[in-house]
């Protein structure tokens, strides 16, 4: 069992803006999350994560949904239809580079196999990857059919796991073991209310800076060899029940960028930094079989607040899948988990006196 805390329950409170009830992704409303964790040895340390954004056929019932690059040094399947169409039309999987085509087929046939799908010829399967080959001897490319259907079928709502769980197995951030984290913001504007989700897969370098505190330069430097300074990349899955567009969905994904440089990124360039944002409102999902779709979407004037949120989400994200992940002795080495006693200690030390 994991006892490392969440960054919020160690007194780390990122932004202004409230948690929803779990402060997870899967605080919007039908938005499902499955791990599948495959170990084999010290060798082996990879998995995957499937984010379902409702619980019906999504190809019969798509989502809105948009991508923004950060920089482009992945392997993003499934990126220009996306983009072109603006929908999801299949499950987001997060796994690790050399496990993208096989997660990506399994995927495909789990799709084909559901009913009422006979007929179907095209699907554009959305797979996304991070590099875990220093903890996981990824040219064997141990990940399995089996694997992705059980991320899949096992996907639920409420907690999610975090830390070394899933795609976050083998991932390193900062030289710090990283992982899957997640994290989610309420906000009310002049139309409503809504939620904001945030899921990370957190594998990149650069310079750990927590609530704009550099903690690698005040001393929390890892002892053991890691990854390259600028090696990694991170995948950031945004889900909202806000009614949005494509193109509104885009300019929300793009603001997750503000979350990760407040981490300390600099969007290297040997990182790949993506972030997929989708819309769950019922108003907005486009049916197989409709000629015309409805056009709904909250006003440009209203947006600020989400993205407000989709920043500060990503931000607790990225510092859940560092707090909860632990210690991994993998195929090259060791790689520590945060050390998070002397990390608190600099971060109080860095409070204001009436803040302590």
């Amino acid at each position: 069992m994991n006892e490392r805390p969440r960054a919020r329950e160690a007194g780390v409170i990122v932004g202004t803006l409230p948690p929803g009830p779990l402060n997870a992704i899967t605080d919007v409303a039908g938005v499902r999350v499955g791990h599948t964790t495959v170990k084999e040895g010290t060798s082996i340390h990879t998995g995957v994560t499937a984010i379902l954004p409702h619980d019906r056929n999504l190809f019969k019932e798509r989502v809105p949904a948009a991508i923004h690059v950060g920089n482009g040094f992945g392997k993003l399947l499934g990126v220009t239809q996306v983009r072109e169409l603006g929908e999801l039309e299949t499950p987001i999987l997060l796994t690790g580079t050399l496990g993208v085509w096989r997660a990506a087929d399994a995927l495909v046939g789990w799709m084909l196999a559901q009913p009422d799908m006979e007929q179907v010829r095209s699907l554009n399967p959305v797979v996304g990857e991070t590099n875990d080959g220093f903890l996981n001897d990824s040219r064997a490319r141990p990940l399995r059919a089996e694997h992705v259907i059980a991320a899949l079928e096992q996907a639920i709502g409420g907690p999610v796991a975090e830390g070394s769980v899933g795609a976050g197995t083998g991932t390193v951030a900062f030289g710090w073991k990283g992982g899957i984290g997640t994290s989610s913001r309420e906000v009310t504007t002049k139309a409503g209310a809504y939620r904001v989700g945030v899921l990370v897969q957190s594998n990149y370098g650069g310079d750990l800076h927590i609530n704009g505190v550099p903690v690698a330069r005040r001393g929390v430097r890892p002892a053991t060899a890691a990854p390259p300074h600028d090696a990694g990349s991170i995948m950031i899955v945004v889900a909202t029940d806000a009614p949005l567009s494509p193109r509104n969905l885009e300019r929300l994904a793009a603001r997750t960028m503000v979350g990760l440089a407040r981490t300390g990124s600099h969007l290297a360039n040997g990182s790949g930094d993506y972030a997929i944002a989708f819309s769950t409102a019922r108003e907005c999902r486009r049916r197989q079989g409709e000629t015309t779709h409805r056009v709904m979407e909250l006003a440009n004037e209203v947006m600020s607040p989400l993205f407000q949120a989709a920043a500060e989400a990503t931000e607790e994200a990225i510092y859940n899948s560092l707090f909860r992940a632990t210690s991994v002795r993998g195929f090259q080495g060791t790689i520590e988990a945060l050390p998070l006693e002397p990390t608190l200690k600099i971060l109080s030390s860095a409070l204001p006196t009436n803040d302590r």
